[in-house]
């Protein structure tokens, strides 16, 4: 099968086969070799108030369960109950000691200890080593600047080294400020019948599409933007090592508070620019607005419009789709109020342009079932040979209307599926 992976992406001359986006086969490979493989986004240090707090997730298909145990200690295991498998807690979130599986009992306490097994005495006639079955532990879970990430493999590189330079793009998100970020409470979630990599590769780069999809909802002003995207837009798209992008905007003649959502908000940004450009220097200060990208596989961010999410694969044409608002922690609360509303009117499952986005996705996955259809590549062109490396910015970057970050997404993903280099650092 690997040797049959090789053409599908063609990164020289910019040609995806439209086989990965419905496959199933192609599926069951990326969920070993990419989700089992790389760093996943968990959650947030500010989802944990208390030990006992708890949240559940995915890692690619399998569930998982984090915790903050009784040493304060975050612990991500696998939500999978040792006996049968039965998924061991239910919940989305709370505060929880142990967790007892609904099918036979087993308990676990949330350091993944198993302590309670119904007739140990009687009928395994105390045989059964309990040490010996605890929960699985995810043996690599590392924070970047809040943001928790876990690995399954526990030989992949550190945290730091896989980011690498995206790190510096991320704390445009969570670093801009004393305090750092937060998320607002509750998360939006939802499934669209879609690959998974469609979004990805959406959020990682392609600001081409914006002025064609999103014209209705530019022009109508409901989400509080009239922001024109029109060819050679102020701003790059730039790759970085192992699949990640980013593109950055630089701010309309230095004014931070153009495209800002409402007044308040649109003041608070004005106000924290100088401690914005202390804490980052002047280039990072003037990527203020906007920004998006992904952080390969599947965590991708908007900063124009405060929303980080996670695309959770579920089948070769199906995902399910977790975003949170996330704000600056010292924010003013009616900031934070009115950054919430802006996030919903745009980036919510309700969203306007949420909704042209996810419309986009289920076409290109539809039409990628076709036996004719699959015969004729899918073309990653634009920019192609005209990336470059750019005093201040790291990375390479490419022209703002680019697909420099697509085809940079997909090289490391075939990277992973044909096993060509296991890190994915540049060569």
């Amino acid at each position: 099968m690997t040797n049959g992976l090789k053409h599908l992406v063609d990164f020289e001359r910019g040609l995806i086969n439209r086989r990965i986006f419905s496959d199933p086969e192609i599926y069951r490979l990326e969920l070993e070799r990419i989700f089992a493989r790389c760093w996943l986004y968990l959650g947030h240090e500010s989802q944990f108030h208390e030990p006992g707090d708890f949240f559940t997730t995915y890692m690619g298909e399998d569930p998982v369960l984090v915790c903050l145990g009784p040493d304060r200690q975050i612990r991500a295991l696998l939500n999978v109950c040792r006996h049968r498998g039965n998924r061991v807690c239910r919940l989305d979130q709370g505060n929880a000691k142990d967790f007892t599986c609904s099918y036979h009992g087993w308990t676990y306490s949330n350091e993944g200890k198993l302590v309670g097994v119904p007739y140990h005495k009687e009928y395994y006639f105390e045989e059964l080593d309990k040490e010996k079955w605890g929960l699985i532990p995810v043996p690599r879970i590392e924070q970047y600047k809040g943001l928790i990430f876990g690995c399954l493999d526990a030989q992949a590189p550190p945290l730091v080294r896989y980011l690498g330079d995206m790190a510096w793009y991320l704390d445009l998100l969570v670093d801009r400020r004393d305090g750092g970020a937060e998320l607002l409470e509750g998360a939006h979630k939802w499934v669209i019948n879609a690959n998974w990599k469609f979004a990805a590769e959406n959020f990682v780069g392609d600001m081409y599409h914006a002025g064609m999809t999103h014209a209705a909802a530019v022009k109508s002003g409901f989400a509080g933007s009239q922001t024109k995207y029109s060819a050679g837009g102020a701003g790059f798209q730039i790759s970085v090592a192992n699949g990640h992008g980013i593109g950055v905007r630089w701010i309309e003649g230095g004014d931070a508070a153009v495209g800002s959502p409402s007044p308040e908000v649109a003041a608070y940004l004005k106000e924290m620019l100088p401690e914005m450009e202390r804490r980052l220097g002047p280039v990072r200060a003037k990527m203020m607005s906007p920004v998006h990208g992904s952080v390969f596989p599947n965590f991708s961010f908007l900063n124009g419009s405060h929303t980080i999410r996670v695309w959770h694969p579920k089948g070769p044409e199906k995902i399910e789709v977790w975003a949170w608002c996330l704000v600056d922690r010292n924010a003013p609360p009616e900031v934070k109020a009115a950054i919430r509303l802006h996030y919903l009117r745009r980036f919510s499952p309700g969203g306007t342009w949420e909704q042209d986005d996810s419309d986009n996705w289920i076409q290109a996955t539809e039409t990628s079932r076709g036996a004719t259809t699959r015969r004729f590549p899918l073309n990653y062109q634009m920019g192609r040979g005209h990336e470059r490396i750019q005093e201040g910015l790291p990375g390479r970057v490419g022209d703002f209307f680019s697909e420099n970050n697509q085809r940079n997404f997909y090289r490391r993903w075939a990277e992973l599926l044909t096993g060509e280099r296991r890190d994915g650092e540049e060569k």
